[in-house]
């Protein structure tokens, strides 16, 4: 009876599972090994090696490289000052963090083009006290910036979490044996909030590495990623065949780098015992 119950309790997710998950990748699957006549074919997913496909695919992996090494940057030092500050202070900066995402994600891209306009608040500002003015919009540079402010508080969140569960008994029983604050940090804090590193990488670098909103207002059609590529056979093209073919080849790209990750993470966990 409660093996019944339990598989009863289990429905709901088994439905989400397949309707929204098995479904979709299966159609995926079809649309990216046919043609518009349903015959096989291989060619949507060895379109990934046209020169075009190539560069979008590369910056698109170099763009999310260098938003996740920014976003990691930032994040690690602003984890270990909120876990320094008292509880009342910590969560009122927390919550300023977490406050944007409320927001609309379109709004908040929005925004930013307005301020890294050529006539924008930045430049404006900068006129006033005889700056030069700032150039980046339609840039890579815009692009970049406007992702690790979308997916800062992805990376943020994880290793504040990771780091507000480590014994402070620990890091003093590490000073007691002559650590010093060096040795504290490579040996103790960076090893113990390795899981949360690892779930901020990943939280940061599949958005980033699949996105096309942001290229699409802030790079003004001169940043081409690989999902501007599979949103144009979608959307401009009805391709979706070669739309499929092309999502694929990424899903693939995602799931190697976050078994990438989740090993190095396993191995550092693993390293500590």
């Amino acid at each position: 009876m409660r093996n019944l119950k339990r598989q009863l309790l289990a429905g709901p997710y088994l439905i989400w599972m397949v309707g929204f998950v098995l479904l979709p990748v299966g159609m995926i699957l079809y649309y990216a090994l046919t043609t518009t006549s349903g015959q096989f074919t291989t060619f949507n997913i060895t379109s990934i090696t046209a020169s075009v496909h190539l560069k979008a695919l590369f910056l698109s992996l170099k763009l999310a490289l260098a938003c996740t090494l920014i976003c990691l940057g930032l994040s690690y030092p602003l984890a270990m000052i909120l876990n320094n500050m008292n509880g009342k202070r910590h969560g009122l900066i927390v919550f300023i963090f977490i406050l944007p995402m409320w927001m609309n994600f379109m709004l908040r891209i929005l925004a930013w083009k307005m301020l890294l306009s050529n006539n924008g608040v930045i430049n404006t500002v900068l006129g006033y006290f005889g700056l030069p003015g700032l150039d980046v919009l339609n840039t890579p540079s815009a692009v970049v910036f406007c992702m690790v402010y979308d997916f800062l508080p992805f990376m943020i969140l994880p290793i504040y979490n990771a780091m507000s569960r480590i014994e402070k008994d620990v890091i003093e029983a590490a000073k007691d044996l002559g650590a010093g604050s060096l040795t504290v940090f490579f040996k103790v804090i960076l090893p113990l909030t390795m899981s949360g590193v690892v779930s901020g990488i990943i939280m940061v670098f599949v958005p980033a590495l699949t996105s096309f909103a942001i290229s699409d207002l802030l790079g003004g059609g001169k940043v081409l990623l690989i999902g501007n590529v599979i949103e144009q056979a979608f959307m401009q093209e009805y391709n979706w065949n070669l739309g499929s073919g092309l999502s694929l080849v990424l899903m693939v790209f995602v799931i190697v780098s976050m078994a990438l990750m989740n090993s190095h993470g396993e191995e550092g966990g693993a390293g500590i015992c």
